[in-house]
């Protein structure tokens, strides 16, 4: 149950960083992904800037806010 729930996580917060970026998402594969890899890398941020909280919502906004910096970094590579 408890990877069910990550995949919905990642899914729900790759869609809204796709969403705040381009107006887009990747479809679900994709926003599963970026959503998953901006997961660890939000919550890797959240932890060094001693920002703490709980709950659904704000996991699903550090895993968003994850993957939109996920994203900007692709962006900087692809120019």
């Amino acid at each position: 149950m408890n990877f069910l729930y990550f995949l919905l996580i990642g899914a729900i917060s790759g869609w809204l960083a796709g969403q705040l970026w381009k107006g887009s998402g990747f479809g679900l594969i994709g926003n599963i992904i970026v959503g998953i890899i901006g997961g660890f890398v939000g919550g890797w941020l959240a932890g060094h800037f001693g920002i703490g909280g709980g709950g659904l919502l704000w996991q699903i906004l550090i895993a968003a806010g994850g993957a939109w910096v996920l994203l900007f970094l692709i962006s900087l590579i692809k120019r």
